[in-house]
């Protein structure tokens, strides 16, 4: 007889993953004010090959408008540059020979609006995910009747699932409107 708590253990482990994952997404969009993370995404090419920009060099944040990037070597400056103008970024590095700053520009309306839409957009994957891992879980439920639990048992292990399904769309819309109220705060 398969144990039911195995599928919801399961399935709540797919949902704290998803959440850790729309976590790191939604601390990648920039809200007007200086984040390390917005760079987590720029690969620099690195003895030919693109590696993460925290692996050459020092990200700082001095001030709420400026990011200050420390290259471990100054043969470096030039490829961090290139990486952070061919990424998604948006920022124009400035350097002074040894240190790359990127000054945070404040975010127009139509901007806020936008990031407001990739925000929503991240937390709907999200939501997606974790409505996978219910239905994933929910279907091994159901086909564990034919290896001889009983339908009751069945039933309250669906409705546990339920119950960490509705825990956890509730944590993304927490964390959609934490993050919607810091893109649109001025």
């Amino acid at each position: 007889m398969a144990d039911t708590k195995q599928y919801v253990k399961a399935a709540e482990e797919k949902m704290a993953a998803a959440i850790e994952y729309l976590d790191e997404q939604l601390a990648r969009i920039r809200a007007g004010k200086a984040n390390p993370k917005i760079l987590d995404g720029v690969k620099v090419v690195y003895y030919g090959s693109p590696v993460p920009l925290a692996n050459v060099a020092t990200v700082t944040t001095p001030d709420a408008k400026t990011i200050m990037i420390t290259p471990w070597g100054k043969n470096l400056i030039k490829d961090i540059e290139k990486a952070i103008m061919d990424s998604d970024v948006g920022i124009t590095p400035e350097n002074n020979g040894e240190v790359i700053r990127l000054g945070i520009p404040p975010l127009t309306e139509e901007r806020r609006r936008a990031l407001a839409k990739q925000s929503k957009q991240e937390a709907e994957n999200g939501k997606i995910s974790i409505r996978n891992a219910r239905r994933d879980a929910i279907d091994a439920l159901k086909k564990s009747i034919k290896e001889g639990v009983p339908e009751d048992v069945e039933k309250d292990a669906e409705a546990e699932v339920q119950k960490v399904h509705d825990k956890y769309i509730k944590k993304i819309d927490e964390l959609y409107a934490a993050k919607e109220k810091e893109i649109m705060t001025v």
